[in-house]
């Protein structure tokens, strides 16, 4: 995934974001949800170059569409075309996933999920 799709890219926006992220987090789950707050806390960033950001937006564009290769709705498997995007995006733009990336993704999940099972930070030593 080295350039994004346009049309995907041109969906993306902070509003359609925000509204699918808070509608759908639940349904999308916890997995999901993470990979899209990194993703969108990354793009913010001023340290993510502008390719990176291109990747993104594309990546978050697809997420932020209805339509998309299987439906958001259907039961267990809407959100894994989601998740393979996404995730493919991240392997490309791994280096501009840091920890300050991670602590907002994780604060803002521990606000809509609670705490979860697994540690979000990883240990210090």
């Amino acid at each position: 995934m080295s350039t994004a799709n346009p049309t995907y890219e041109k969906a993306y926006s902070d509003q359609r974001f925000w509204r699918k992220a808070t509608r759908h987090a639940s349904a999308a789950g916890r997995q999901a949800v993470e990979k899209a707050l990194w993703l969108y806390y990354a793009v913010k960033s001023p340290d993510t170059p502008k390719w990176a950001r291109r990747v993104i937006y594309g990546a978050l564009g697809y997420f932020v569409l209805p339509l998309d290769a299987i439906p958001d709705l259907a039961p267990l498997v809407g959100y894994t075309d989601d998740l393979s995007v996404m995730t493919a995006a991240l392997a490309t733009v791994a280096f501009y996933i840091n920890d300050d990336v991670k602590q907002q993704a994780s604060a803002k999940l521990q606000d809509w999920f609670g705490t979860s099972d697994k540690t979000d930070a990883p240990p210090t030593h």
